[in-house]
């Protein structure tokens, strides 16, 4: 089950790709329902994650494993960030 929703709230990044900032849709590790994150282009750049601010994660990228993506850090590419 996903944590997280894709909101309307976009942002466009230096490649010109739309990103969709993230809300959390349960009480969980990451924050209570409701609770806004970062910004991702697609649901599948994040796993059992988080990413908050406004941070980036594009492309094929990932961000999984218990990992947090915060500030203005900019995942892209077919980078991967994973662990604690």
């Amino acid at each position: 089950m996903k944590h997280f929703k894709l909101t309307n709230e976009t942002t466009t990044n230096i490649f010109g790709v739309t990103l969709y900032r993230i809300e959390l849709t349960i009480d969980c590790k990451w924050g209570k329902v409701g609770d806004k994150g970062g910004f991702v282009e697609k649901e599948s750049n994040l796993d059992d994650a988080w990413v908050s601010g406004n941070a980036l994660v594009s492309g094929n990228a990932l961000v999984y494993g218990d990992a947090w993506v915060y500030g203005d850090a900019w995942v892209y590419g077919n980078a991967q960030v994973s662990g604690y």
